[in-house]
């Protein structure tokens, strides 16, 4: 099939993801989703969508915009965020990110007691983490406050989730839980040309209609083809300054050991990151997210 004779969205496009995951006509769809995550140790029932993007307590602060943001009829909060490129601040952007719903939930009255409702957010990583803190076996990892000694929870309402999607490599009829049917389909679901047997049930029937390209209107259409364009571009592009930015910053550090090789790999990689996306055109903020550099460093290039 070609790419213009695709039938069903990418959900690793910006468009696609927010289409399936981020309105409330498709809301069953994330919370079936999120269950399927959580498999049965955290039922949601409804949820409510908040505003993505969210603003600094001052105007020079860094603002926040989210691929996917609601809260629980109970008023947990979640963050969903699909990743498709190695960032170097990725958990640093993760924190930052959290640092939002919490603080968004301070009271204006005196009487506040700093109570906090849980906040979980949420990463679909679309490369190969290779955090050292993860078991490498395993594709979803969840990190919490702990005490470092007996490493018991600590603080319970603080939730990490990132969900290695690009480890994933099940065939369709190798699925056995719901989980690993939406892994599936996050990964694959543009290269399939009908809906396989194993994802034959209410939810899925109406992720792949909802996700079929034919219904779209010229507008939906145009909006697609511009995203896919976007994550392809952007994708290669990261791709490619990673390998190159890795192996100049190696051969310089080789002489000050492996490990120091590594950092400046990772420092040159976002170097050529920025200077290949200014190149091709994208704006600072989307710079900034993908390699972790600040406005002053953006303008020293």
């Amino acid at each position: 099939m070609s790419d213009m004779e695709d039938k069903y969205i990418s959900l690793l496009t910006d468009f696609g993801f927010k289409r399936i995951f981020g309105t409330d006509l498709n809301k069953d769809l994330l919370i079936g989703f999120l269950n399927a995550l959580f498999e049965g140790e955290h039922v949601i029932t409804d949820v409510k969508y908040l505003n993505s993007e969210h603003l600094g307590d001052v105007l020079a602060e860094r603002k926040a915009i989210f691929d996917v943001y609601c809260e629980t009829e109970n008023g947990e909060k979640f963050i969903v965020e699909m990743q498709n490129a190695f960032q170097e601040f990725f958990k640093d952007r993760s924190l930052f990110y959290s640092t939002f719903p919490i603080r968004e939930q301070a009271s204006k009255g005196s009487n506040w007691d700093f109570r906090l409702n849980h906040v979980y957010t949420i990463a679909l990583i679309n490369f190969d983490m290779r955090e050292p803190a993860f078991d490498q076996s395993r594709l979803s990892h969840t990190v919490k406050l702990c005490d470092t000694y007996t490493h018991k929870v600590f603080y319970d309402k603080l939730d990490f989730i990132y969900v290695e999607i690009a480890k994933f490599d099940k065939n369709a009829d190798e699925l056995t839980t719901t989980f690993e049917k939406w892994l599936y389909v996050l990964k694959n679901l543009s290269r399939l040309d009908n809906q396989p047997q194993s994802l034959r049930d209410k939810v899925f029937d109406r992720l792949f209609t909802q996700a079929e390209i034919a219904t779209f209107t010229p507008r939906e259409l145009k909006a697609y083809e511009d995203s896919r364009k976007a994550y392809r571009d952007l994708k290669n592009c990261l791709d490619t300054a990673i390998k190159e930015g890795m192996e100049e910053g190696l051969k310089k550090g080789l002489k000050k050991g492996l490990k120091k090789g590594l950092e400046q790999g990772r420092a040159e990689g976002a170097i050529v990151i920025a200077k290949k996306m200014k190149a091709m055109g994208l704006d600072d903020a989307t710079i900034m997210q993908a390699t972790g550099m600040s406005a002053s460093d953006l303008a020293e290039l």
